[in-house]
C-alpha cells in the first residue's frame, strides 16, 4: 500500500520507534506473554467493585490498545482482547517512572501490550488496571482508523476483514453467532442419529446441482478437474453402501453471480436418510432451525429490517406448507395449474419476466415463482411440489407427472433450502441424465453431466431416501438479521481492488 502525507509520517515515526526500542535492548515483537485473566473474566469477577475502589489484587492481562490519552500526570488507554475491554491507567506516583516513560513515549493505539497491575474502578465507574509493569507485545506499524469515523465503507470492510473485526465489535459478535449456529446444527443432526462424513471438493466430474462449475487442472493426469458444486451424488453412494443417515457440512463452489444472497464459495449442509421422503425432510429442517434458534438466540423470533421497516420472522416449527401453484395464485393471482404454456408465456411477457427460448410449462412456473413470490415471503414457508424441470435427481409427484416431490422452503426473501424424495430408479435416472445432456447441447450451461459412476452405484440398489440441503450462510443471514451474505462470510469473494480501480478509470 502506497502511503502519502500524514499517513506516511505516522508510519515512519512508528518504524523509528521500533528501531529505538531495539537499540535500547527492548524487543518490540517478543514470543509470548502469560495472562492470568482475560478482559471478560475480569469484568465478570469485579462487576460489583465500587467506584474509586483500589484492590490489592494483581493481574496480568494482554490485548490491543484501541485508544490512548495522555493527560500530563496520568494516562488512560482502552485495551481490548477477543471478547471485551478494560481501561488501563498509568499514573505518576503509582506507576514506576521508567514504566511511565515507556508507556507515554513508545506505546500507541493499535499496539498489543501486556500489563501487570492492580484492579481498581475509576471515579467514573470504569473497571481499570493501575499499571505496575508494561510490556510491548507487538508494535503496530499502521495506526488504527479513527474509532468513530474510520472504516465505514462496506467494500473496504470486506476487503480488510482483519481491521473490520478490530474496529467493529458487533461484526465479531455476528461471527461468534455463526460459529455457534454451525455447532448447534451438528449437535442436532448427531442427536437424530446422522453421521457426519466428508465428500471430495476436487472432482473429476461435477454434479448434484444445476450450476456452472469452477474448472481447474490436475497435472498428474493432464485432465480437467472441477470444484464441487454439491456433495449429493457422493452422499447417495453412502446410502447405497449401507449407511442410513449421513450428513456433511461443506464448502461448495458455483461459478455464478454475486448478490446479497449469493457468493461463489459458500457453506451448506446436505443430509440423506434411508426409508424417508420429502415430507420427512420438511420436518427435519423446521425442527432443526427451531432447535438452533432456541439454543443460540434464546428465541425463534428474529427481528430484521426490510425496506426500512422492522419486521419479525418466526422460525418456530411447524412451518406453513403451500404447493407451488397455491403460493403463486396467492402472490401473482394466476392459476398455473389451469394455465397452458402459451398463457403462462403471455403472462410472463406482460410482466417483463425473462424466459429461455421455447420455455416449458415448468420453466414458466419457476420464473413466476422467483419474480412474484420469493422476495416477499419473510417467515419460512415450505413451497412444495415443484415443476419437474427443477432437477433430474428427484422422484415425480405421485399422481402428477408435471411435478417433482421437491420442496424449497422460502423465507427472509430468499430460498432457504431444497429437499427431495430421491430418485432411486437407475433406469429413470439414466433417462433424466440423457435429457440433461440434450439440454446442455441446446445451450444450457447449467445442465447436469451424466455421472456413470453414480449410475453404477444406483444400479446396485438404493433404498427409498429423503434428501435435503440448505445454505448455512443463508441460515446465519436470517438468524442474525444482517443484510448481505458478505456480512456473514469472513472473507467473501471480492474483485481485486486493482481491477476495480482500472474499471472505474475506464468509465
Amino acid at each position: 500500500m502506497e502511503l502519502k502525507g500524514r499517513e506516511k509520517q505516522i508510519v515512519d515515526e512508528r518504524i523509528k520507534k521500533i528501531n529505538e526500542l531495539r537499540e535500547n535492548g527492548i524487543e518490540p515483537f517478543p514470543y509470548s506473554f502469560e495472562r492470568s485473566i482475560t478482559c471478560s473474566e475480569l469484568q465478570e469477577k469485579y462487576k460489583d467493585l465500587a467506584p474509586e475502589a483500589v484492590t490489592e489484587d494483581e493481574v496480568q492481562m494482554a490485548g490491543r490498545l484501541m485508544s490512548k490519552r495522555d493527560l500530563g500526570k496520568i494516562s488512560f488507554a482502552k485495551m481490548q482482547d477477543q471478547d471485551a475491554y478494560v481501561q488501563i491507567v498509568s499514573q505518576d506516583g503509582e506507576t514506576d517512572d521508567e514504566v511511565r516513560k515507556l508507556f507515554k513515549k513508545y506505546v500507541a493505539s493499535g499496539d498489543f501490550v501486556g500489563v501487570t497491575g492492580l484492579v481498581m474502578r475509576s471515579k467514573r465507574g470504569e473497571l481499570s488496571i493501575l499499571i505496575k509493569k508494561v510490556e510491548i507485545l507487538t508494535k503496530s506499524v499502521y495506526p488504527l482508523p479513527d474509532e468513530h469515523y474510520g472504516l465505514k465503507d462496506k467494500e473496504e470492510r470486506y476487503r480488510k476483514r482483519h481491521l473490520d473485526l478490530v474496529m467493529n465489535q458487533d461484526v465479531k459478535e455476528v461471527f461468534k453467532v455463526r460459529s455457534a449456529i454451525i455447532k448447534s446444527v451438528r449437535k442436532f443432526m448427531e442427536e437424530r442419529g446422522f453421521m457426519e462424513v466428508e465428500t471430495p471438493t476436487l472432482q473429476a466430474q461435477h454434479g448434484g446441482a444445476s450450476a456452472r462449475p469452477f474448472v481447474t487442472h490436475i497435472n498428474a493426469w493432464d485432465m480437467p478437474m472441477y470444484l464441487s458444486i454439491a456433495p449429493e451424488l457422493y452422499l447417495k453412494r453412502l446410502i447405497v453402501g449401507g449407511f442410513e443417515k449421513v450428513f456433511t457440512i461443506c464448502k461448495n463452489f458455483r461459478n455464478e453471480g454475486v448478490d446479497n444472497s449469493h457468493n461463489p464459495e459458500f457453506t451448506m449442509i446436505e443430509a440423506y436418510q434411508a426409508y424417508a421422503d420429502y415430507n420427512d425432510m420438511m420436518k427435519l429442517i423446521e425442527e432443526c432451525w427451531e432447535a438452533v434458534a432456541l439454543e443460540v438466540l434464546g428465541t425463534t423470533k428474529i427481528k430484521r429490517t426490510v425496506d426500512g421497516k422492522e419486521i419479525e420472522i418466526d422460525v418456530k416449527a411447524p412451518w406453513p406448507k403451500k404447493t407451488t401453484a397455491e403460493i403463486i395464485k396467492e402472490y401473482a393471482n394466476v392459476d398455473v395449474d389451469e394455465s397452458s404454456v402459451e398463457e403462462l408465456v403471455k403472462f410472463c411477457n406482460e410482466n417483463k419476466i425473462e424466459l429461455p427460448e421455447n420455455p416449458s410449462w415448468g420453466k414458466c412456473v419457476e420464473e413466476i415463482l422467483g419474480e412474484f413470490v420469493e422476495n416477499k415471503v419473510m417467515s419460512p414457508v415450505h413451497v412444495y411440489d415443484r415443476p419437474k424441470e427443477g432437477t433430474p435427481l428427484c422422484k415425480r409427484k405421485r399422481g402428477d407427472e408435471r411435478l417433482n416431490e421437491q420442496c424449497e422452503p422460502i423465507g427472509a426473501g430468499m430460498e432457504l433450502g431444497n429437499m427431495y424424495s430421491e430418485l432411486n430408479d437407475p433406469i429413470k435416472q439414466e433417462e433424466a441424465f440423457d435429457d440433461q445432456i440434450a439440454q446442455k447441447e441446446a445451450g444450457d450451461d447449467e445442465a447436469h453431466e451424466k455421472d456413470e459412476d453414480f449410475l453404477d452405484a444406483l444400479r446396485q440398489g438404493m433404498p427409498p431416501t429423503g434428501g435435503i440441503g440448505w445454505g448455512i450462510d443463508r441460515m446465519v443471514i436470517l438468524m442474525t438479521g444482517v443484510e448481505s451474505i458478505r456480512d456473514i462470510i469472513l472473507f467473501p469473494t471480492m474483485k481485486p481492488e486493482i481491477v476495480e480501480k482500472k474499471e472505474k478509470k475506464k468509465k
